[in-house]
Parts: structure tokens; sequence; C-alpha cells
């Protein structure tokens, strides 16, 4: 009896260290699993999506779209690693934004970078909560993208190229002091260059200059619009418009043939065939947009984030239209005559 008894206490003891073994290894073995468990979420964490829709292809927008990919790896985010930038381009079709935008959408992108004012118009058209970074548009007020420049108030914010443009046209008086009739030719289907007309009338009148005007809906119609206006005018002002951007081969060669110099909205254009600007730099411009969409990424609120700019307009002057045209221009400005390379 007592060493049945003895027997039953050594089981005892046997299945007491066995089950203490086994809690002890159970307790191992799920802590190992959320260990690896957690390892991997970071490694294969996703890369955040950024969508870019662009109007159309030309230096000045292209610039802004460099700038804003540069700024964003400077500020850590590097394409193909921990984001990817989905470029697409509408090459001037209006239709072809909305399917872009309509694409984003769908798609559920982490932000969109929308180049130019109908590429913003096209997206906030479908969106209230992906975050929108604008740049190279004139006025989010007119578009009707913001409710206030100082408080934007939604899901978008970002960086305008509202141009100088009294300033450009006194620019244009100063280089061509016998000017009295400016030509003003622009996109009437671009609600930032129909505000900019706006404005160059005003400053026009208020210089005592006449001025007549044309517009186009696409490239294919600003050789013949151009070849009309240069028979009338003594000067021709051109915004920020992005039809006229586009074709700047052709003002230029039809402009300069004619003898009547062009001062345009930004320095691209001018590099492109015009004689003449005063205005901001674009990569700058998309620079200061990556500094804008990072604090975004971080939590900031668009819709409490001002529109901004870049300081420091700089005046441009082509050197081949300047020779073309055969002006002399007075010595103040130069300094700012540049050689422009031709296109490849």
């Amino acid at each position: 009896m007592k060493r049945t008894m003895a027997s039953m206490r050594t089981l005892l003891l046997a299945l007491i260290l066995v089950l203490a073994l086994g809690t002890l290894v159970a307790c191992n073995d799920s802590d190992t699993p959320e260990a690896t468990t957690g390892t991997e979420t970071t490694a294969s964490a996703d890369p955040i999506t950024i969508g870019i829709i662009q109007i159309v292809e030309h230096p000045a927008l292209d610039a802004a779209r460099e700038g804003f990919i540069a700024g964003m790896a400077d500020a850590g985010f590097i394409d193909g690693e921990n984001v990817i930038f989905d470029y697409q381009n509408a090459q001037g079709d209006h239709n072809t934004l909305s399917t872009i935008a309509d694409r984003f959408v769908s798609r559920d992108v982490d932000m969109v970078l929308a180049i130019a004012t109908p590429s913003a118009q096209a997206i906030a058209a479908r969106t209230t909560t992906i975050p929108i970074l604008g740049t190279a548009i004139t006025s989010y007020e007119r578009a009707e993208l913001v409710y206030s420049n100082e408080e934007p108030g939604g899901n978008i914010t970002g960086t305008t190229d509202m141009n100088p443009v009294a300033d450009q046209l006194q620019l244009m008086v100063n280089l061509v002091p016998d000017v009295q009739t400016v030509g003003l030719i622009y996109s009437s289907q671009e609600a930032n260059s129909v505000y900019q007309i706006e404005i160059a009338k005003k400053a026009l009148e208020e210089m005592g200059l006449d001025y007549e005007e044309r517009t186009v809906e696409n490239t294919n119609e600003v050789q013949q619009a151009m070849a009309s206006l240069v028979r009338s005018v003594d000067a021709i002002y051109i915004p920020t418009d992005n039809v006229l951007a586009s074709a700047m081969a052709i003002v230029g060669d039809v402009a300069n043939t004619a003898g009547v110099p062009t001062i345009c909205g930004e320095a691209n254009m001018v590099n492109s065939g015009g004689f003449a600007t005063m205005g901001i730099d674009y990569y700058e411009l998309g620079r200061k947009t990556a500094e804008m969409a990072v604090r975004v990424l971080n939590g900031a609120d668009p819709g409490t984030m001002p529109i901004e700019t870049v300081a420091g307009e700089q005046v441009t002057i082509n050197e081949e239209s300047l020779q073309l045209l055969g002006l002399t221009v007075p010595e103040r400005y130069q300094g700012y005559i540049v050689a422009v390379e031709p296109a490849e």
C-alpha cells in the first residue's frame, strides 16, 4: 500500500512537470509567430501611390512635375521604393483627363498631383476625400477649386503660377516703346487664361493702349489665329496658356517672321520661340508643391493650408528672337538675354 501511494505521488509529480514544460513551450511558440509577423509586416509594407495628372506636355508643366518628384526625393520619398508615381498625361484631351481622374479614384490612390487648372478641375469633380495637390494653377478661386486661397476648406491645396500680368505688359512697353496695339491670344477653354486676359485688358486700358484678341480651342487653330493677329498689332501678349505653350514653335515662327514681338507668361514659352517675359521658375514651383505634399502625408489637413507660390520673377529675353526682330533692348536688360539651343 505504501509503495502504491509512493508510485502515485511519483506519477503525479511527473504529470505536473510535463504540464509545466508544455505550458512553457506553448508560450515560446506563441511569442515566435508574433515577432515574425511583425517583421513581415514591416518588410512588406506597400509604398504609397501618388497619381500625377497632367493636361499636356510642354516645358513649364514638365518642369513643375520634375521639381515635384525631386522635392519628394529630397524628403525621403523615393520612386519605386516607398512611393510610386503614377504619371498620366492627357495630351490636351479633356475627355482623357476625365478617364485618368476616374482611374485614380477607382484605384484609391493616396494623393493626386494635379498639374494645371484643367487637371485639377477633372480630379476635383470626382473626389472630396483623396488629398489633391495642385501646381501651375493661376487662380484656385476662379477655377472654383477652393473656398479661398487663405482657407481652401476642402481636400485641395497647392501652388499658384499666377504671373505679374501688369508688370509683363510694362516690360513689353519698355522693350518695344512704339507699341500702340497689343494682340491677345489664348484658349477660351482655359479658366486660367481667361482670367489673365481680363487682367491684361484692364492693364492695357490703364496704359492707354488698344488691343485685339483671338481665341483658340486647340493647337490646330494657332497658326491661322496668329497669321490673322500679326497683320494688325505691334506686339502680342500670351498668358500662361497650355494650348499656346504647346504651340510656341508655331507662334514664334509666325511672329518673328512678321516682325511682331511676343511677351509670354513664362520663361519656357520664351525658350520655345517667344521674345521675352518676366516670370517664375516652374521647377522651383514643383519643389514648393512637394514640401506641401510631405506635410499632408504627415497628417496636415489640405483644407487648412493656404495656397503658396515662389518668389523672385526673372526677366528672360530670347536672343534669337531679338535678332530676328531686329530690336535693340535697353542697357538695363542686356544681362537677361539668353541664347536658346535648337530643339532636338
